[in-house]
């Protein structure tokens, strides 16, 4: 009687284990950086943050020191002298809080209306949508310039001239955070899922609450990001819509030149304290806005 036995032996079965399955198991593995990547990554980060450590060395010095030469190069003992100079001569207490408010009243709503405009181009079909996203995306083109002296008119006819709503009003939507909700959204948010939240008898509402906003979390928070800078960074509009008596931080910083020799150090520790508020937002809400951007990054 024949016994049909296993051609292969378990040895030689185990050694045939196809390359390309011996690849996927080791690509799990953690990538290490080498010297070299440390060196690159120190150096960009020494030329990032050279600027704002001369901005501090400079605002520690007195304005005789900084016009000898050579320049300072380490901190001096007038720093919280020319800061509480800066912020008296510049009222910053009002000027921060006006830029505060400024600044997240213009980053939510830039993120709110852009995400809902960003889902409906991306997922929802209507009549003209690529018109239309053609014309929002024209937008883009035209210089800010241009629109000031009419914009300026329209907000002194509804008498908002010197008031926070005339900086707020107009960059409340962006074309660019539309057309960026749209391209990210067009990916990380599956069709499908938004036709199983129908089937299952969610509203509209219900499925940009539940469904888009949790897919498009980590774009919003990049847009999020990035508006709260420039709304807090933004010099020309609000130098011309706003006056001395309600200004946002840089319009106060502008008062710091004036007179017949600016004080390049009382100028310096203004800019700094313009600056820091910017810094403590990241360090706090950094790990967030990068675990965001990763969670993105690695979607799909």
């Amino acid at each position: 009687m024949t016994t049909i036995t296993d051609a292969t032996p378990p040895q030689v079965a185990q050694d045939a284990e196809p390359p390309r399955r011996r690849r996927i198991l080791g690509a799990g593995k953690q990538l290490h950086a080498g010297p070299v990547t440390y060196l690159v990554l120190i150096l960009f980060a020494v030329i990032s943050l050279a600027p704002l450590l001369w901005t501090a060395v400079a605002a520690s010095r007195t304005n005789t020191r900084l016009a000898q030469t050579p320049p300072p190069f380490w901190f001096g003992g007038n720093l919280f002298k020319n800061l509480e100079t800066a912020w008296n001569q510049a009222g910053m207490g009002t000027a921060m809080w006006n830029t505060i408010l400024v600044a997240a009243t213009i980053t939510v709503g830039t993120v709110l209306f852009s995400t809902l405009a960003g889902f409906a181009f991306a997922k929802l079909r209507f009549r003209f949508s690529t018109t239309l996203l053609l014309i929002t995306i024209g937008t883009m083109m035209i210089p800010p310039q241009l629109a000031v002296v009419p914009l300026y008119l329209w907000m002194t006819d509804l008498g908002w001239a010197n008031h926070l709503q005339t900086v707020i009003l107009p960059t409340l939507v962006s074309a660019f955070g539309t057309f960026f909700m749209r391209q990210y959204l067009v990916q990380a948010l599956p069709t499908e899922l938004i036709e199983a939240a129908r089937v299952d008898g969610a509203s509209s509402l219900r499925v940009v609450w539940h469904v888009v906003f949790p897919a498009a979390r980590p774009a919003m928070a990049v847009l999020g990001l990035l508006t709260f800078v420039m709304a807090w960074n933004d010099f020309l509009w609000p130098i011309i819509a706003l006056n001395g008596e309600n200004p946002t931080v840089q319009v106060a910083l502008n008062q710091l030149g004036t007179g017949y020799i600016p004080d390049d150090s009382v100028i310096m520790a203004g800019a700094l304290l313009g600056t820091l508020p910017l810094l403590i937002a990241f360090l706090l809400f950094g790990k967030q806005i990068v675990g965001g951007i990763m969670q993105g990054a690695v979607k799909g």
